[in-house]
């Protein structure tokens, strides 16, 4: 299994998906239910390789993602050869970056010296769905990319 299995609510929400996912194997629902039953192994051999198929799918059309903790901002661009992030660190022990307060108190201190930015772009040598796959474990969410935009632009100036 390249990715992981997709959980018991992912499957119930891609329930259509998954039998269509069976009819290009030729397996039909009686045929799944006695595989189930009868050979665990290969049934489970199935979810896990439709698990990987939606992961993949998924994976491609990730251009941004990010990740938010009380004290650092982590935005990634992700194209196919490269993987550009911008993090920015409050060390101010009385912001809260995930508040509304706190997100507005970055906004308006961007320069303050309790706030530290960094960018960094990385070339993708080898599977770019697995580096991103690896982010998303570790927190990070799939975005459109606005965070990130956002400040960029105020990077540029």
């Amino acid at each position: 299994m390249k990715y992981a299995r997709l959980t018991k609510e992912q499957f119930e929400e891609l329930h259509q998906e998954f039998i269509n996912f069976l009819a290009t194997q030729s397996i039909t629902g009686e045929e799944w239910k006695k595989l189930k039953a009868e050979k665990p192994e290969v049934a489970e051999q199935e979810l896990d390789i439709f698990s990987d198929l939606i992961w993949e799918g998924v994976l491609n059309k990730v251009s941004y993602l990010e990740h938010i903790s009380p004290k650092q901002l982590m935005l990634f661009h992700i194209s196919e050869a490269f993987m550009e992030l911008i993090a920015i660190k409050v060390e101010d022990d009385n912001v809260d970056i995930t508040t509304a307060y706190g997100y507005k108190w970055l906004q308006q201190n961007l320069h303050d010296d309790t706030v530290s930015l960094y960018t960094s772009t990385k070339a993708i040598k080898d599977d770019r769905n697995i580096d991103v796959f690896a982010i998303i474990q570790q927190g990070s969410l799939i975005t459109k990319g606005e965070l990130y935009t956002y400040f960029s632009e105020l990077l540029k100036d």
